[in-house]
């Protein structure tokens, strides 16, 4: 049966199989899927846990005709086995390989890109107008699920689709894989899904409104409350519905016999629906369904133990921001943590342990996350906003607008600032230093090493002022520790003197600055090396004394389009330290999108590691 299985290569031969025959492709495609992130790392409980619901939409709907769109995208793996990449899925998240994303560039069965959370509605909706306007019967599906219809963003979508009844052709499915709406998954239930979407109902529907109508408008209108009050007490829809979908489920999502038969009724349907459906996370791997936020996103593992490596050289960033949040926690009473769902990735897990009134997770809502911080800053209190460096672009304005704008202080921790690795441009920190630029009176810091992340996270606190402070993903130099110490605003340091070349760099790029210059100091280059600690103020000071050096570069992990270099040759223009044959370069991430890749790997290609920043000078003043 495997080698039957292994010659679907699109799913058009997946809808030649008997209906039969599902349930061992099911297990066939999960063995795949757990042998496949074994090897590669990626996002192992999510995917699992929508085997059996990708075989089924596959097979019922017409893709890629019909548009099938994955939230997020990390839920894809199975689908993307059963759409002609399985033999690319050793690639997966690797360079030159496999997204661990949907990715339109991919395949025709990607039509929308995803690696940020709850899109899915509102590109469906704008693929199911278009489809409407071209006269075409196309379904477009948004899978949504894994926490993402908490966000603002998904019930904008939802509140916009029930305006267009006749127009939509829209399928959303709730996978609910931690029964947030409602664990009621029974035979009652399933009939009634069945029931519901079925032509039998639909025409009785149409058929009492029709009867009804032309007798008496208050018994119509009694029977259509009739029918609503009794969904209302069997089905947990009524929200949905008052949106204007046509609600059904839930529905076990791992029940072939339940599947199939509720997607082949609502595929007669227009209008937008909504279908609830019931999943468990990690499905079929016992590791990964007993703890499934361990096995959401992985690191290569032992297939057979479940057993995950553990990395004993030194702690991350993440977790020196961890120590020091609790340090400061435990003394000054008024620092409060939130996250958007992401407890355990920014690290604020342990702060939730020790100070548990202290602590929001406030789902994947990021824009409410801080607009929440503002208010808590209004009364007193010193909120520390900890988020993805990427999640951040979706809060922008209420960063300017609610609170750098009223001065409110409020600390952004933006994790994983920088290239990110295997994930890849969907979730590299690569803008924050240009669009935070720009904003007034925001501090920004990027501190170098561990114990300067300790400095610096222990300096915003005292400030009262709106800061952000980034930091890689990754693990820390492993430098012997020092105590905190307040850090004067917009002043740097420098740590090597030269009489050639000055390499001014931020963050991540002192170290490496440091190691090229050592380099190149044994070969008769002379460098000096200045970490500014501040992105914004910049410190003039230390900027003025690197830029009496014939030539002088700046470094930063991120764009280089307006980010640090940008605000170095603003200030040495405005200063008029550009004369006099002065050169100066801006070495950083491409305007371009870097693509997926191991972090050490991507950086050697841009050369942004201590070699290709050697090479760089070295071709530079030859």
């Amino acid at each position: 049966m495997a080698a039957k299985f292994a010659q679907i290569d699109d799913p058009r031969a997946l809808r030649a199989l008997p209906e039969e025959e599902l349930p061992q492709l099911a297990e066939w495609v999960r063995t795949l899927t757990i042998d496949t992130v074994a090897k590669t790392g990626g996002h192992l409980g999510a995917s699992l846990g929508v085997v059996e619901l990708t075989i089924a939409l596959h097979y019922i709907f017409d893709t890629p005709d019909d548009r099938l769109i994955w939230d997020v995208g990390h839920q894809s793996y199975p689908h993307k086995i059963l759409t002609g990449r399985r033999e690319q899925m050793h690639t997966l998240r690797q360079r030159h390989g496999l997204s661990g994303f949907t990715k339109r560039s991919e395949s025709v069965y990607d039509p929308f890109g995803a690696g940020h959370s709850s899109t899915s509605i509102s590109a469906a909706m704008g693929m199911a107008m278009a489809n409407h306007h071209l006269g075409n019967e196309r379904k477009a599906i948004a899978v949504i699920g894994d926490g993402a219809m908490s966000a603002g963003m998904a019930f904008e979508a939802l509140n916009n689709a029930g305006r267009y009844k006749e127009d939509l052709n829209l399928l959303v499915i709730l996978n609910d894989n931690e029964m947030s709406i409602s664990p009621n998954v029974g035979a009652l239930s399933s009939y009634l899904s069945r029931i519901l979407s079925g032509r039998v109902y639909t025409r009785l529907k149409d058929g009492t409104g029709k009867v009804l109508g032309k007798i008496s408008t208050p018994l119509l209108g009694a029977a259509r409350r009739a029918e609503e009050h009794m969904k209302g007490i069997l089905t947990p829809g009524m929200l949905f519905e008052e949106l204007g979908l046509d609600y059904f489920g839930p529905i076990n999502g791992h029940d072939f016999g339940q599947l199939l038969p509720t997607l082949r009724n609502i595929k007669a349907l227009r209008g937008p629906v909504l279908l609830h459906v019931v999943t468990q996370k990690g499905k079929g791997y016992a590791p990964a369904e007993a703890n499934p936020c361990t096995y959401h996103g992985v690191p290569p593992f032992d297939r057979q133990t479940g057993a995950i490596p553990k990395d004993n050289s030194t702690p991350s960033y993440t977790s020196v921001f961890s120590e020091t949040l609790l340090e400061l926690a435990r003394k000054q009473g008024h620092i409060m943590a939130i996250t958007a769902a992401m407890p355990e990735g920014t690290g604020l897990s342990e702060f939730q342990k020790h100070f548990p009134d202290r602590f929001f997770d406030v789902g994947i809502a990021e824009q409410h996350a801080v607009t929440f911080a503002a208010g808590l800053a209004c009364e007193g209190y010193l909120p520390v906003v900890a988020i993805y460096d990427t999640f951040l672009q979706r809060a922008y304005d209420q960063l300017i607008h609610d609170v750098v704008l009223q001065h409110l202080p409020v600390i952004f921790i933006l994790d994983r600032a920088g290239l990110v690795g295997a994930d890849g441009p969907t979730h590299a920190g690569s803008m924050d230093l240009t669009f935070l630029r720009a904003v007034p009176d925001l501090i920004i810091m990027a501190p170098s090493d561990e114990n300067e992340l300790r400095s610096a996270l222990t300096t915003a606190v005292g400030l009262g002022k709106p800061v952000a402070i980034r930091y890689p993903k990754g693990n820390v130099l492993g430098l012997p520790r020092r105590p905190a110490e307040l850090l004067p605003v917009g002043v740097g340091r420098s740590l090597r003197q030269g009489d050639k070349v000055a390499l001014a760099a931020v963050g991540t790029m002192v170290y490496p600055a440091l190691q090229a210059a050592e380099r190149l100091a044994a070969e008769g280059i002379s460098v000096e090396v200045c970490d500014f600690r501040y992105v914004k103020p910049l410190d003039g000071q230390l900027l003025r004394q690197a830029a009496r050096l014939p030539y002088l570069a700046t470094l930063e992990e991120n764009t280089v389009c307006g980010g640090f270099g940008a605000a170095v040759l603003e200030f040495l223009a405005r200063d008029g330290l550009l004369d006099g044959g002065r050169q100066v370069r801006s070495w950083g991430l491409p305007d371009s999108f870097v693509p997926h890749g191991s972090q050490s790997g991507l950086l050697a290609e841009l050369q942004l590691d201590a070699e290709g920043i050697a090479e760089r000078v070295r071709q530079w003043v030859k």
